[in-house]
């Protein structure tokens, strides 16, 4: 690539990025200028505001209610949409009477949707009325008869001789079982499991699970017919939105934007517009009239994904001086009509011999989608069970057992969270507690990529009022974005956080990737930085002239520039620049982000062996994540995905009748995520021992070995391993009453 200025080449360097594909990060490699790194945050332990608790900006509005989310938008003449879900898990629509629904006062339009139905929820129509509770009746008046198909919703119905099939038109599929992979061979790993001193073998399997986001999915098309067309949608990723929603609704792609200013959860759910975002499209395209479409709860749980589920069978070999040796796995994911999400074994830990394949099980059940870390918290589940049933047949100390077996940086966090959490404390002999209520502690370890990529356009603005904006078409999901994108900007101007607005969450503004594996801070702040530090420079370069100084001689600090030993005040010294002010752009930087997430965690609990009911006493986690942007949000964040990962293993699962292919708990009623009351005394440390001068996401990684550590603190507190989540009342005391596990 020549250098236009001198038409010399310019040296390229191949780096690995990080991008997201509707929620699952995908790492490849690409060429870029090698231009010497030479911005750079500075040590970590010398910042002003960035690494310090910072309360987020957008709090009082959110909790005062001013913040507006896409549930809240209203617009004239608005009509609010409901979907006609199918009842059935397979079924073909024989008729279809939208007339009882269009003669109904307040019905503007009602149009079909699908006329087969694969899964439970599969929408077959849609109303538009004039307020939702007509829209609601309206569903209700159509007509429709089905006729019945056979069906499949588990993977033991699934793979049964002679079940129906899924995809029976698919040569890849047979018997609804889906191969997708082997590596390793198998001959070398069951030999040299023969030589080992301890061999487990065992079969772990993790439930579907649901997002739960507080606000369901759906979005507002303000379209009244005409030539252009705003989409507020609850998304995670701003630049989704438009092409898909100016495709539907016959409009060039540049005539339609989306905003979305706040969102209430996504957790890797909310990519693209969805079912909801197409059916919203085609009833404003029909009514000529803008249309708000928002999910019910219960169709939320039907038809947005979930978590796949996983079924996964695990043998692995170690010596006695506690060295792992050999592994075999089959590992069965569960995406209902998708493929599913479930990382491959090994599982962190390296075997020297080891023979691994994988498949997918399909079931009559809507598509599985990205839930935060999509597959990691299943395999981190099976894998870190494994290990904790390795080392106590070896008779040795998970925690050595596992540091004997892992790089840096594992056993430095290891080590800090078991003085934190008091290891010395947990039973030698899992169950040795005297009384009906038994403690126990157990660990886990997980890894992510937070990995970013060169997309995102910053803007950064300086006007002669001494007004600074920051902005850029990211969207903010709760996590902070907002707080961090003023943060960088105040710190590198010598400004406060007050001085600085930031704007987001429109398409209109500068490129930005979707929020999803972890990737928009590595994405979006540096991109930041550098729209911050060409501003300062533009800054310094047009201040320098006028107080007798060099550009580079510049300071800004303490709402102060100085130089040339003369010193004005922040307004006094923007007064100075031209009327236009100072508008700069940045993208991202290579040397500003980084890659490879790596935590520890612990868990206490408490065992009642004469009810079965389980408490989570503590949760503890390490987690490293080079600079942190913001150590009070980061902390929240590791919360968050301790507390997902508690509802994974404790309360939370899909509840299918096999004989009538429902969904048995499609309520918040009735599907249980942590409350209030089972919130533990929680320990969120960020491990500054990671000196990397560089940003990654925090958002997934804590929200991996949370449920093994806590799995594997029920097993030291009352000695009964339970291997098929979420573990229940029920599966304590079955276990108690069987013979002793091997």
């Amino acid at each position: 690539m020549p250098d236009t200025a001198t038409d010399k080449p310019v040296k390229m360097k191949t780096i690995t990025v990080t991008r997201d594909v509707n929620g699952v990060p995908q790492d490849f490699t690409m060429q870029v200028p090698d231009t010497g790194d030479t911005l750079s945050w500075g040590p970590n332990d010398q910042h002003r505001l960035l690494n310090t608790n910072l309360h987020r900006v957008d709090g009082p509005v959110k909790a005062t209610g001013f913040a507006v989310y896409t549930y809240d938008v209203k617009l004239p003449g608005m009509l609010y949409g409901r979907v006609l879900r199918s009842p059935y898990s397979r079924s073909n629509v024989k008729k279809l009477d939208l007339s009882p629904a269009l003669k109904m006062p307040g019905v503007v339009v009602a149009i079909p949707v699908h006329n087969e139905s694969h899964y439970e929820g599969e929408p077959v129509a849609a109303v538009a009325a004039v307020s939702p509770e007509i829209a609601d009746d309206a569903i209700h008046a159509i007509t429709v008869e089905y006729e019945q198909l056979p069906f499949v919703v588990t993977a033991e119905q699934a793979m049964k001789p002679g079940a129906p099939q899924v995809f029976p038109d698919d040569p890849e599929v047979e018997n609804n079982v889906r191969p997708t992979g082997k590596k390793g061979d198998p001959a070398e790993a069951t030999l040299a499991m023969e030589g080992c001193d301890a061999v487990v073998e065992a079969e772990y399997r993790t439930p579907v699970v649901h997002h739960t986001s507080l606000e369901t999915h759906g979005l507002t098309v303000d379209f009244n017919g005409g030539d252009s067309a705003t989409v507020y949608a609850s998304t995670q990723d701003t630049f989704s939105i438009p092409a898909d929603s100016a495709r539907l609704l016959g409009l060039p792609r540049n005539k339609v934007n989306s905003v979305v200013q706040y969102m209430g959860g996504g957790f890797g759910a909310k990519f693209g517009i969805g079912l909801e975002g197409q059916i919203a499209c085609n009833l404003a395209k029909e009514a000529k009239r803008p249309v708000k479409l928002m999910l019910t709860r219960k169709d939320e749980f039907l038809i947005t994904g979930n978590r796949s589920s996983s079924w996964q069978k695990l043998k692995a070999g170690a010596t006695k001086d506690g060295k792992l040796v050999a592994m075999v796995s089959t590992q069965y994911v569960l995406g209902g009509l998708g493929r599913g999400n479930l990382a491959g074994m090994p599982f962190v830990y390296k075997f020297p011999h080891f023979y691994a394949e994988t498949a997918a099980i399909h079931t009559n059940i809507h598509e599985a989608c990205a839930m935060r870390a999509p597959g990691h918290p299943e395999a981190s589940f099976a894998m870190d069970s494994l290990m904790d049933e390795l080392a106590y047949k070896l008779d040795m100390d998970p925690l050595e057992f596992r540091k004997n077996n892992l790089p840096d940086p594992y056993p430095r966090q290891m080590d800090l969270g078991a003085k934190t959490i008091g290891w010395e404390k947990r039973n030698k002999i899992p169950g040795d507690t005297p009384g009906p209520v038994k403690r126990g502690i157990g660990c886990s370890i997980g890894t992510w990529g937070s990995g970013g990529r060169p997309r995102c356009i910053v803007t950064v603005t300086i006007g002669t009022d001494g007004a600074v904006g920051v902005s850029c078409g990211s969207q903010d999901l709760g996590t902070g974005t907002r707080t961090y994108m003023r943060a960088i900007v105040a710190e590198e101007l010598g400004l406060g956080m007050e001085d600085v607005l930031e704007q987001l969450g429109d398409s209109r503004l500068g490129a930005a990737n979707g929020s999803g594996g972890s990737t928009t801070v590595p994405s979006l702040a540096p991109a930041v930085k550098d729209a911050a530090y060409n501003a300062r420079q533009e800054f310094a370069k047009r201040i320098a002239p006028l107080i007798g100084a060099k550009p580079e001689d510049i300071s800004f600090d303490n709402k102060q520039v100085a130089g040339g030993g003369k010193t004005l005040a922040w307004k006094e010294a923007c007064a100075s620049l031209p009327q236009a002010g100072i508008s700069v752009q940045g993208k991202w930087q290579t040397g500003l982000s980084s890659r490879g997430a790596h935590g520890a965690c612990f868990a206490e609990v408490e065992v009642d062996v004469e009810t079965g009911h389980i408490k989570c006493t503590k949760l503890l986690h390490v987690q490293d994540i080079g600079l942190p942007l913001n150590r009070l949000a980061s902390e929240s964040q590791i919360n968050g995905g301790l507390l997902m990962g508690m509802g994974l293993c404790l309360t939370e699962h899909r509840v299918m009748d096999e004989n009538l292919g429902i969904m048995c708990n499609s309520s918040m009623m009735d599907y249980k995520i942590p409350g209030v009351m089972e919130i533990p005394e929680m320990f969120p440390i960020i491990d500054d021992g990671d000196t990397r001068q560089m940003v990654l996401g925090v958002g997934e990684p804590p929200g991996v070995p949370a449920t093994a550590a806590i799995a594997n603190a029920v097993f030291n507190a009352c000695g009964v391993r339970i291997r098929d989540l979420p573990i229940s009342c029920d599966k304590i005391l079955m276990a108690l009453n069987l013979p002793a596990q091997a």
